[in-house]
């Protein structure tokens, strides 16, 4: 086996190129095809929104099923590692994020760098000391998925007791490789052409006038600073021009205003807030049980909570956000989810903007 050190462990193939793409395609036909269902009450829509993800994931995991029973059938490879550095990346349970650093050396190849991130029990942590010595274990084809042994053999807790290891020269490995450039437009394709997909199949129950094919029309203003406001009987959107934030003060507010204004108190099923974008899915006409006042919502703590949701929750660079806010359960819940880096994380805050939960993932 040849490691090559800093070298990308994977990079994107023409098959994970086309899951990028059909999984964004899932996304958006489901979350169309649910909220649209709600919106006009056809149930064959809410079906769907909800099936497709379950039928996509059920054919995911059996298509993987013989690669995961290869993999699983290889004798992982054990070697002695040093700890160059570590860093507790988040969680508040007793089980941390860890960063870690590793010089790895196997026996029968050059030693080398690598990053992994493992959840070690706060407990165990002091016993992860810098330039300490583990016990390791690796795929023989994948030498990068380094995890650390916490409860080694008798003979390999013997080896690392006794061993002195040198660090090698990085830069250090990282694990699977996150998702491209490519396969991040494949992605947003797919879940374009799924809400495409969605709205031109069902047109004329989500637009028409008792069952008429002509659609209504929208009324689009756009203001002198480039923001555009949509609004339709289903739903209100709301596009900030360039330079503008919905965190910025009064943003957000005037923007739900704008789209609640001279329709009486609108109910609303969801509020989907983005740095430069709010939609806003109406309750169905003439049903005033369904939904929420989304001029309720606590505007003065939004900018905190997405704050705090970016620095909380271990995603490294975040680089994008969304707040999700829905009555469905009886209570105003609001979810903020941060993006970055291949990795998400979610806090959940409840009407007055008060975090109920933190999920780093």
């Amino acid at each position: 086996m040849t490691i090559t050190a800093g070298a990308p462990p994977t990079r994107e193939t023409p098959a994970d190129l086309t899951l990028a793409f059909l999984t964004g395609g899932v996304i958006g036909t489901s979350l169309t095809a649910f909220v649209s269902g709600c919106v006009v009450e056809k149930a064959s829509l809410i079906v769907l929104g909800l099936a497709l993800p379950a039928v996509y994931g059920l054919l995911f995991f059996l298509g993987t099923l013989p690669r995961r029973a290869r993999e699983a059938a290889v004798a992982p490879h054990t070697a002695l590692a040093m700890i160059e550095s570590r860093e507790a990346v988040g969680g508040e349970t007793s089980d941390v994020p860890v960063r870690f650093d590793l010089t790895v050396a196997p026996d029968d190849v050059p030693a080398y760098r690598v990053e992994i991130r493992q959840d070690i029990n706060l407990v165990d942590l002091p016993d992860y000391r810098p330039r300490g010595i583990v016990v390791v274990e690796y795929p023989p084809d994948r030498p990068w998925k380094v995890r650390i042994v916490q409860r080694p053999t008798p003979q390999w807790e013997e080896r690392a007791a006794e061993a002195l290891l040198d660090s090698a020269p990085g830069p250090a490995m990282k694990g699977d490789a996150e998702r491209g450039g490519v396969g991040g437009l494949l992605m947003l394709l797919g879940l374009l052409l799924g809400v495409a997909g969605v709205l031109l199949l069902f047109r004329d129950d989500l637009f028409g006038d008792d069952g008429a094919a002509a659609s209504p029309r929208p009324s689009v203003s756009t203001s002198s600073s480039s923001t555009t406001t949509t609004v339709t009987s289903a739903t209100g959107t709301v596009t900030l021009g360039p330079g503008q934030s919905m965190l910025d003060r009064g943003e957000l507010r005037g923007s739900v205003e704008s789209l609640t204004r001279g329709g009486g108190r609108r109910q609303a099923l969801t509020v989907v807030v983005q740095d430069r974008m709010l939609t806003i899915a109406f309750s169905p006409t003439g049903v005033k049980s369904a939904g929420f006042d989304p001029r309720s919502l606590p505007y003065a703590r939004v900018p905190a909570l997405v704050e705090e949701a970016r620095t909380t929750l271990g995603v490294d660079s975040p680089q994008s956000w969304q707040l999700t806010a829905d009555g469905v359960g009886g209570s105003l819940t609001l979810r903020i989810s941060v993006t970055g880096h291949g990795h998400t994380g979610t806090l959940e805050a409840d009407g007055r903007g008060t975090v109920l939960r933190r999920d780093g993932r």
